[in-house]
């Protein structure tokens, strides 16, 4: 005899489940039998007991569940066939990958809108600026809120890393600029003033030593971070200066002003070197492009990038501009426009290129962020980021991770695949 696949109380309901079936149907003689045979004598069915009815009930939920089994495999056997016949999509390369929705966080707690939102350059840490006088210090990775800076008493406009992430510059409405130690818990170590109106813009130099700052006294100031002594002051926007970013080397800064004119100056004179005409409205936002883009950029004006040229490519050759026309003009160092990037329904805020070079990201009071292609100069990707204004965008380089900041008082962060 072999052996039996069921355990002995399984046999046990087995038999009284046959036992129960062959009384109710009336198989007196067999009942009899197999009750002797599976010494169950002390067995009286009824339908009080467990096994009453229990055998027909087996045998359709099984016949049933034959039949599930078939529909499913008959369904899978279409999926398997459209799966075969779809298109496939060309998997990207990790250096190309884009923000997608939808936002893998949204982090709340400021009161009052986003004005600037930055990535510390080491650690998984993010910082957001805001009108409500605050900077708030989140996880990126978690979502998770760890800590607000307080000190300012107006609006903080904008913030910045040093390049080794153990400082963080801050420039608020109230005409100060702080600097905060991250090595100290984040106490504030410095605070300096010198503008005679708001700081609208705040940025380490790459070599870490220095500070730029842009204000609405239509000033741009640079401070050595040692002493916070203010070691220059560069004159020459009409209007208020909105916004400054150096170059990759340091030796060049781009600001942008209510005069509707971007600039170029060169660091260590202080001298104009370009002066960028052609917006025809505020210029909010302006950006170098790194030089991994230049070949991008040369592609997008007709210059075969493979084409050997004796100079060596130097940070600061080309510069991206945003404005409230609602455009976004690529420049040579010449001051000469290249490009006109045209999409946004309105201002545009924030410009950031993407680490690969290849796209510029945007983002606009019309509550969207563009992807834009440089070698096509066409926009290949719309994103509706947020419910409000998008005043600022970020991108992190060390992990593939997008924040934007908004008037509706929320920070996004957009993973990229």
């Amino acid at each position: 005899m072999s052996a039996s696949v069921l355990s002995e109380r399984q046999r046990d309901e087995l038999h009284k489940a046959i036992l129960d079936y062959l009384f109710s149907n009336g198989f007196t003689e067999s009942f009899n039998s197999l009750r002797i045979e599976t010494k169950n004598t002390d067995f009286n069915p009824g339908p009080k007991q467990k096994s009453a009815g229990l055998l027909e009930k087996k045998w359709t939920s099984v016949i049933r569940l034959q039949k599930k089994i078939m529909d499913l495999e008959k369904q899978n056997t279409a999926m398997q066939e459209e799966l075969s016949n779809a298109p496939v999509r060309k998997v990207t390369s990790s250096v190309d990958w884009i923000p997608r929705p939808p936002e893998r966080w949204t982090l709340s707690g400021h009161r009052d809108p986003i004005t600037r939102v930055v990535f510390h350059p080491v650690f998984t840490v993010i910082a957001s600026a805001s009108e409500d006088s605050t900077i708030r210090i989140s996880d990126y990775e978690s979502g998770e809120y760890e800590r607000t800076l307080k000190g300012h008493t107006k609006a903080v406009q904008d913030i910045a890393f040093d390049a080794k992430g153990n400082l963080l510059v801050s420039c608020s409405n109230d005409l100060s600029i702080k600097i905060w130690d991250l090595q100290q818990d984040y106490k504030c170590i410095k605070t300096l003033f010198g503008h005679d109106h708001s700081v609208s813009s705040v940025t380490f130099l790459p070599s870490g030593d220095m500070i730029a700052s842009a204000s609405r006294d239509k000033t741009i100031k640079l401070w050595e971070v040692a002493t916070g002594f203010c070691t220059k002051t560069i004159s020459g926007h009409l209007e208020w200066v909105r916004y400054i970013e150096p170059c990759q080397d340091g030796r060049l800064l781009v600001s942008c002003s209510t005069d509707q004119t971007a600039r170029v100056w060169d660091v260590s004179s202080g001298e104009c070197k370009l002066e960028l005409r052609g917006h025809d409205n505020v210029v909010e936002c302006a950006a170098f492009a790194p030089i991994v883009s230049y070949p991008f950029i040369k592609e997008l004006i007709g210059i075969d990038p493979k084409m050997a040229t004796r100079d060596q490519p130097t940070p600061g050759q080309y510069t991206a501009t945003g404005s409230r026309d609602k455009t976004i003009k690529l420049w040579d160092s010449a001051g000469q426009i290249l490009h006109t990037l045209i999409g946004h329904d309105n201002w545009v805020r924030g410009l950031v290129f993407h680490p690969s070079g290849k796209f510029l990201l945007s983002a606009s009071d019309d509550k969207t962020i563009k992807i834009w292609d440089l070698k096509s100069g066409r926009c290949m990707k719309t994103m509706e980021a947020h419910q409000h204004f998008v005043t600022c965008i970020a991108f992190n380089t060390t992990s593939p991770v997008v924040a934007t900041g908004s008037v509706d008082l929320t920070v996004k962060l957009w993973q990229c695949r």
